[in-house]
């Protein structure tokens, strides 16, 4: 059996598109090897999802969650290709599970790479001067900081937290898995969370996804 390596996860990723988790699953039940694993996913059907993450997602539905207690609320759009998609049971149940994550986890931006440049460097200079002053050798410095930048990227970005309902599972992962069935491209456009207290957001605060 072939040792599961990072780098052999992240190579089967970039050839089907499924998250890491269920690549890792994958090269696990097939002793590593690369083709059988392409094969496992497919029968899972998550390696049609990166062919269809391309695709224009028009149609869809705005959300919304009330915490218990009425203290936070979310809206959310979340967008699909077809309108036929957006009113199915099973659209509708995974927008109110977004909703519901950004209620529980907060996050501050949908993906990594709407993450601002400068808010990115700022936190990679606060994370160096971290491991510098815990006495860490500079040699190893910057393989710990790639570390917390991503356990920084876990926290503030709603496609890399775990999913609320299974931890095992990233929001971003679940959101593949909902591609490969119901086989229609699904994005998290905008969201906008509300808690009793804290300032109104302006309209250009909440986090929302580059249009194209």
């Amino acid at each position: 059996m072939a040792e599961i390596t990072a780098q052999l996860v992240k190579q089967l990723r970039e050839r089907t598109g499924a998250g890491i988790l269920e690549c890792k699953k994958a090269l696990e039940q097939t002793g590593g090897d690369m083709e059988e694993a392409v094969v496992v996913l497919r029968k899972w059907g998550l390696a049609s999802a990166a062919k269809k993450a391309s695709r224009s997602t028009k149609q869809g539905l705005i959300g919304s969650y009330i915490h218990a207690g009425s203290q936070i609320g979310v809206l959310v759009e979340v967008n699909c290709e077809t309108d036929f998609v957006a009113r199915t049971e099973e659209f509708r149940e995974l927008v109110h599970d977004i909703a519901m994550q950004v209620a529980a986890a907060d996050p501050k931006y949908i993906r990594r790479e709407d993450v601002p440049p400068e808010v990115v460097e700022k936190e990679r200079e606060i994370q160096r001067a971290r491991v510098l002053a815990e006495g860490k050798p500079p040699h190893v410095a910057d393989k710990i900081v790639e570390g917390r930048l991503a356990k920084f990227f876990e926290e503030v970005c709603l496609y890399d937290q775990p999913f609320i309902k299974d931890n095992s599972l990233t929001v971003g992962d679940l959101i593949k898995t909902k591609i490969a069935k119901i086989g229609e491209n699904i994005t998290v456009s905008r969201f906008v969370r509300f808690k009793v207290g804290d300032s109104q957001p302006e309209p250009d605060a909440a986090a929302e996804a580059p249009r194209s």
